[in-house]
């Protein structure tokens, strides 16, 4: 047995989801090491949507440019076939601009294991690795922390001591396992997919190809233009009892059965698999210093890219709360990991199992689709982080997600809320005109932890720390009525709208996420 290491957070299983949540703890100064049984980063598509909320995740995080230089693309037109001849156009997303307030309206397609790639870019710069070939293989805690032991090929297994454990290895979860928790659901081996990755001769890659039962618009088979690569993805739903025949051969008699054609070329297939359906739901995300997250808290059908990027927002809520918590935060803060989490993921599941179950019948479902699946609507509002203390709510309302707004800073440069946001503090909003003694007292007190700005109409305040609202978006995007204080979260969520601009609240507020040192009596509201 080899020595035992030291690490703040041990992260077991390295796809989007632990490396999402390992990015945003090396930005924070958290030490973490990040642990993947396979010997190679996996090279399937797999999961292939990234949905516009996990598009503000990767941007806060440094990793959208990333993820845009490999090919990210919006999704392309629909078109269903009989035979050779195309019989219906359709879309798989209604089309929209950016917006004020939305800066990424469309989810972008990209196999799953390019995301992982510019993850795993993000994760170098940062200054970590992920650590192939290395299996958890037990774990035990005490109140203090976890001991884990280790095993890779080259060595001795290790034991290595960690303050937090976090799975994220998958719908077969080990942790997950291994601490009992439930994970109730059912795996629907009747309702299966055959999914594959492979090059496509004398089609083009303008259009996602499906070819379908015309009176019920049941897919018989699918080829998808994979954004990024030169490859397709093929998806055929298998009917109960049929067994595919996993070959390339295979894939090529199959395909022509179902579409009618023999004048298409399948070939070079890189990943072939058969997708059986589950839908399951760990009943916990905690149980004392080991917490779950993505595939390893809930499993998803694959309609509407829900899981992959579920599990990256899991991550993107526990990254900040480990953060402040190994800053000496309170521990209960971590409680409300699960309590936030696991009402998003079932209230999530229900839609997936709703899509699966209904399909891609026409384009006049993109408008509810992607009012569904784009996850901008999920909120927190009955949470226990979030405090509206206005006697008449707006539209937007604390636990809800931060609209961005176009802004320009007092030397006339633009810049968005999301600038401001990006990073790992708490930023306060006052909407109306701060006293410099009162910023200034925010600032000596909570340090970097909280970044102040003021937002106010054009000449309404000078200074570094205002923002001057030139088109009133940002004011008309939170639906405000008078002065008042937005304390907007480290993942992008509102935490408290208070009236007024008296700061005594938002002390009261932060007392409760950040450590003792920073939390010393009230400021005075000026």
């Amino acid at each position: 047995m080899a020595h035992q290491g030291t690490v703040q957070v041990l992260i077991v299983g390295a796809g989007p989801t632990g490396l999402t949540l390992a990015c945003d703890l090396l930005r924070r100064g958290v030490a973490c090491r990040v642990i993947d049984k396979v010997a190679t980063p996996f090279a399937g598509s797999r999961g292939k949507g990234v949905q516009p909320r996990s598009l503000e995740v990767l941007e806060d995080l440094g990793v959208l440019d990333g993820v845009k230089a490999l090919g990210a693309a919006p999704y392309p037109p629909l078109h269903a076939y009989k035979g050779s001849q195309v019989v219906w156009k359709g879309l798989m997303h209604e089309h929209r601009e950016p917006s004020p307030d939305v800066p990424h309206p469309l989810p972008l397609m990209l196999p799953q294991y390019l995301m992982e790639e510019a993850l795993r870019a993000r994760l170098a710069a940062l200054g970590g690795r992920v650590e192939f070939a290395t299996e958890l293989s037990a774990f035990e805690q005490d109140g203090e922390g976890v001991t884990a032991t280790l095993v890779s090929p080259e060595g001795a297994p290790e034991r290595v001591r960690a303050l937090y454990l976090v799975g994220a290895d998958g719908g077969r979860s080990l942790v997950r396992k291994r601490l009992g928790v439930p994970f109730e659901g059912e795996t629907r081996e009747e309702d299966r997919m055959l999914i594959a990755d492979l090059h496509v001769d004398g089609l083009d890659r303008e259009s996602w190809h499906m070819w379908s039962e015309l009176e019920t618009r049941t897919l018989k088979v699918g080829l998808c233009p994979l954004a990024g690569t030169d490859v397709f993805q093929l998806m055929a739903p298998l009917a109960p009892g049929e067994v595919p025949e996993q070959s390339e051969e295979g894939v090529q008699r199959l395909f022509n059965a179902r579409s009618g054609r023999s004048d298409l070329r399948l070939h070079g297939v890189r990943w072939l698999s058969v997708f059986r359906t589950n839908i399951r739901l760990a009943e916990r995300y905690r149980v004392g210093r080991v917490l779950l997250a993505g595939d390893a808290a809930h499993v998803h059908p694959p309609d509407g890219g829900q899981g992959l990027n579920t599990g990256v927002q899991d991550a993107h809520n526990l990254g900040w709360k480990l953060g402040e918590v190994l800053a000496g935060a309170p521990e209960a803060l971590l409680d409300t990991y699960e309590e936030e989490r696991l009402p998003v993921a079932a209230q999530v599941l229900g839609l997936s199992t709703r899509l699966h179950q209904r399909g891609v019948r026409s384009d006049a479902n993109a408008p509810q689709r992607d009012a569904e699946t784009q996850q901008l609507g999920l909120h927190y509002r009955e949470g226990p982080l979030s405090r509206d203390e206005r006697s008449v709510r707006g539209r937007v309302e604390a636990g809800d997600r931060a609209p961005d707004a176009p802004c320009h800073d007092a030397t006339g440069n633009p810049i968005r809320l999301f600038d401001v946001f990006r990073g790992p503090h708490f930023t306060l909003l006052a909407f109306g005109s701060l006293p410099g003694d009162t910023v200034a007292g925010l600032e000596a007190r909570y340090g970097s932890k909280v970044r102040v700005r003021a937002v106010v109409p054009p000449g309404g305040g000078s200074g570094r720390h205002v923002l001057v609202d030139t088109h009133g978006h940002a004011r008309r995007g939170y639906d405000l009525e008078g002065p008042a204080l937005v304390l907007v979260r480290p993942d992008g969520y509102l935490g408290l709208v208070t009236p007024g601009l008296g700061t005594e609240r938002v002390d009261d507020y932060l007392a409760g996420v950040l450590a003792p040192s920073l939390r010393r009596g009230a400021v005075a509201s000026g």
